[in-house]
């Protein structure tokens, strides 16, 4: 498919504020940036989003590989809102958006005048994305939040690890800030959804841990039901066997996933063990004698190198895939025919290897025009363009310090 200009773009014409600061909300606005979306990163004057120097940093000041990744298509503003002039600016800014994401604590906006309610008198189209550790209310709505205490407090941390051992964050990755920016993500969409049937904006309001709950199988009803409390089960599960990692002969491990009797079969066919088959052909039996099971797949993995093992179980087509770390991932074919990864030229610092965009559309895909900017670097355009300001009037709220 030929490249889209600028307005075949899906949310072409979409104006957002994204004052948020980290992954989650800015998350939110990256995805709606990739799809057209205009977003304005309204950071403070100075030193910016804190991203900017989280991670590895790269030779240019206040630049690490994150904030280049996760600021992609994103135009950098810098406002001090703790100044009545940039609380001015930001008013007339959101006058004219769409959208406004944030993460300040809760009350913050509230404190500097600058709510939601307030906002919306002005612009009663407004869509406002709020993400905080906890949301808006509740007895934990000033506490602090990050995606690990999300994880601990949603429930996840409790069921990572090995049982009876230090409970572990899933990959030690934020992935609860991305899971709220999907969500928020969607939030947006709905409540725009919404507005083109009303004219009216409203507020969406996502705590972190929130985001975590939602997405732990079936633990909340299996709980209220019979008061069953899940714990950490390893690299297996209490629902499916053998349901985990295995090694292999070379070193390596790769994952496997029975979840039904007719995939068990298919494993042992591709073992050449019709014994098992018949032992331990019914899931309750597997599961009576998970420990028996996992045993003799494990061996079974382990007599084979990986490579080997993988291509015995695609023929009996076996859910088995390997254990990538990321050097994998760059050498594996099927990324590189889903073009999962995408390359872009960095002024002074050239090729930059990113994840792509998704979803992936047939007809409109998304797309990256650049990560992440310099601080500023669109300050002045952003004024002019969006509240029609003169170089005077620029230069007037450069030497106030509102910008």
């Amino acid at each position: 498919m030929a490249e889209l200009p600028p307005d075949g773009l899906p949310l072409h014409g979409l104006k957002v504020l994204d004052a948020a600061t980290f992954i989650a909300a800015p998350y939110a606005a990256s995805i709606l940036a990739e799809f057209g979306a205009q977003v304005v990163k309204v950071e403070r004057p100075g030193t910016g989003d804190p991203l900017r120097r989280f991670g590895t940093p790269t030779e240019r000041p206040e630049t690490t590989l994150a904030w280049l990744s996760e600021a992609r298509n994103k135009r950098s503003l810098t406002l001090d809102l703790k100044t009545e002039a940039g609380r001015d600016l930001f008013r007339r800014l959101a006058a004219g958006a769409d959208v406004l994401c944030e993460n300040f604590r809760a009350g913050t906006l509230e404190k500097w005048g600058l709510g939601p309610d307030g906002l919306r008198a002005l612009n009663p189209g407004l869509v406002v994305l709020r993400v905080t550790g906890y949301g808006q209310t509740g007895p934990y709505r000033d506490r602090p939040g990050f995606a690990r205490i999300a994880h601990a407090v949603g429930g996840l941390t409790h069921l990572a690890g090995m049982p009876g051992e230090t409970p572990v964050t899933p990959g030690s990755t934020s992935l609860g800030d991305y899971m709220t920016g999907l969500y928020g993500a969607v939030g947006v969409l709905v409540a725009l959804r919404q507005r083109d049937r009303t004219g009216r904006g409203q507020v969406i309001d996502i705590g972190l841990y929130e985001s975590v709950f939602r997405v732990l199988d079936e633990i909340a009803p299996v709980f209220a039901r019979t008061g069953t409390v899940r714990g950490p089960e390893g690299a297996g599960t209490v629902n499916a066997c053998p349901h985990g990692h295995f090694p292999t002969r070379d070193g390596k491990w790769v994952a496997i996933a029975c979840t039904t009797d007719k995939m068990f079969a298919r494993l042992t066919g591709a073992m050449a063990r019709p014994d098992l088959a018949a032992a331990f052909g019914v899931q309750a039996r597997r599961l009576a004698a998970r420990q028996t099971v996992d045993r003799l797949v494990a061996q079974w993995t382990g007599s084979l190198d990986r490579d080997d093992l993988l291509a015995r179980c695609v023929a009996h087509q076996v859910p088995m895939g390997p254990i990538n770390d990321i050097a994998d991932i760059f050498a594996d074919p099927q990324f590189a025919a889903r073009e999962n990864l995408v390359t872009l030229e960095v002024p002074g610092l050239g090729p930059i290897t990113v994840p792509a965009v998704l979803p992936r559309l047939s007809e409109t895909p998304g797309r990256i025009d650049h990560l992440g900017p310099e601080l500023g670097a669109d300050t002045d355009a952003v004024l002019r363009e969006w509240l029609g300001l003169d170089d005077g009037e620029v230069a007037a709220l450069r030497a106030a310090g509102a910008i």
